[in-house]
C-alpha cells in the first residue's frame, strides 16, 4: 500500500496543523464485511501515521457499481436488472445499524475523525451517502447526495437539505458533497455559509478535469477539499455472468483498471499538498494548516466581503421531506387535553 505525502515530519505537533488522509482503494464488491475489515485495517496504518481525519471513497461500503446498467431499458425489465439490484441492495447498510456501529468503533479505536462514502439502504430505496464519524467513536450524522447523474438515477434515491451539515469539530468545521453535486454552484454555497473548512469530496470521477473542480472548490470556498475515489480493477468486481460491466466499450482482462483514483489534497490556496495518485491503491497524506483559509480569505470570501446580497442571494430548504405524515400521534394529544 503506497503513502504519497507532502513531506511534513511525524510527530511535528502545532495547534493550526491537521493531519489528513485519503484513502484510494477498492470495495470487497458484494462482500461488506470483508470492506469493513479493509477499512479497518487502512484507518490504523492512517492513524499509525498520526492522521487526525481520514476519508473513504465515495460508496467505499456497499460499492460503485462501475460499467453496470441494471438492464435498464425504457418498459423492459429484465429479472437479471431485478437479480442485480437485489444483490446491490444485500450490500448497502441501515442507518443507523450494526456497520455504523463498528465504523463508530474503529473511528474511537484510531482516535480519527472518520469520514466515509456508503451506500445506505432506507426500506427499499438505496441513497449515496457520507458518513461521518468524530474521534471519540461517535456517529455524529450524514449526507445523503442530492443529485445522481445520470443512471445513478435510477438506483439511488434524492437526498433532501436535511442533510448538508457541516460540524463543528475540535480539529475545524468538516463537511462533505459527493462527486458531480460538487458542480452545483448552489450547493457549494449552502456549505460555505455553513463555514465549511475541511470539505470532504468523495468522487468516482477518475478524469483528469476532475482536478480542476477540485481545485476550483478549494479557492472559491477558502477551505481545504479532500478528494478521495477508488482504485479498482476488474477483478475487484465479481466475475461475469454475475456482475457484467455493459457499459464497458472494451473488452476487459481482470487487470483492467476501471476507476483509476486520481485523489488529492488541495488547500485554500489551489496549491496541491498530496497527490494526485493515478498509480494504484494507497493512502495520501498532507499537513493542513488552517491559518491558510485566513490567508485565502482576505482576498476573497464568497459568503462575506466578495458577496452581493442585496443583488444575489440563496434560500436552502433544510427541512426534511417526507411522502407520508401521520398525524394519529397529534389527534390522540388534543384528544387528552379534551
Amino acid at each position: 500500500m503506497a503513502t504519497i505525502n507532502n513531506g511534513a515530519v511525524i510527530g511535528e505537533v502545532d495547534k493550526h496543523i491537521v493531519r489528513a488522509t485519503v484513502i484510494q482503494a477498492s470495495t470487497v464488491y458484494y462482500d461488506t464485511p470483508a470492506t469493513l475489515d479493509k477499512a479497518e485495517r487502512l484507518l490504523a496504518e492512517a492513524a499509525s501515521n498520526g492522521s487526525q481525519i481520514v476519508v473513504f471513497p465515495e460508496a467505499f461500503i456497499g460499492g460503485y457499481p462501475h460499467g453496470a446498467n441494471f438492464s435498464i431499458s425504457i418498459g423492459i425489465r429484465p429479472d437479471k436488472g431485478s437479480e442485480d439490484f437485489r444483490k446491490y441492495h444485500a450490500s448497502a447498510i441501515d442507518v443507523p445499524g450494526p456497520e455504523v456501529d463498528r465504523l463508530a468503533a474503529m473511528a474511537g479505536k484510531y482516535k480519527v475523525h472518520l469520514v466515509v462514502g456508503a451506500i445506505e439502504r432506507d426500506g427499499y430505496t438505496l441513497y449515496c451517502s457520507i458518513l461521518f464519524f468524530d474521534s471519540e467513536g461517535n456517529y455524529i450524522g450524514k449526507h445523503r447526495k442530492l443529485m445522481p447523474t445520470s443512471i445513478e438515477r435510477v438506483i439511488w434515491g434524492f437526498g433532501d437539505g436535511s442533510t448538508i451539515p457541516v460540524f463543528d469539530t475540535p480539529i475545524g468545521k468538516i463537511g462533505g458533497v459527493i462527486c458531480w453535486e460538487n458542480k452545483m454552484p448552489l450547493l457549494r454555497t449552502a456549505m460555505y455559509a455553513k463555514g465549511v473548512q475541511i470539505y470532504c469530496a468523495p468522487t468516482a470521477d477518475d478524469r483528469p478535469v476532475w482536478q480542476a473542480t477540485a481545485t476550483h472548490i478549494a479557492l472559491e470556498g477558502g477551505c481545504f477539499v479532500l478528494s478521495s475515489n477508488q482504485f479498482c480493477r476488474r477483478k475487484d468486481y465479481p466475475a461475469a455472468p454475475e456482475y457484467n460491466f455493459e457499459g464497458s466499450k472494451k473488452e476487459l482482462t481482470p487487470d483492467s483498471v476501471v476507476c483509476a483514483g486520481g485523489s488529492v489534497i488541495i488547500s485554500p490556496l489551489g496549491e496541491v499538498l498530496a497527490g494526485p495518485n493515478y498509480e494504484g491503491e494507497g493512502l495520501i497524506t498532507a499537513d493542513l494548516d488552517l491559518k491558510d483559509i485566513v490567508r485565502a480569505k482576505f482576498e476573497f470570501d464568497s459568503v462575506g466581503h466578495y458577496s452581493r446580497p442585496e443583488v444575489l442571494s440563496l434560500t436552502v430548504n433544510d427541512h426534511p421531506t417526507k411522502p407520508v405524515t401521520f398525524k394519529s400521534k397529534t389527534a390522540k394529544t388534543e384528544e387528552k387535553t379534551n
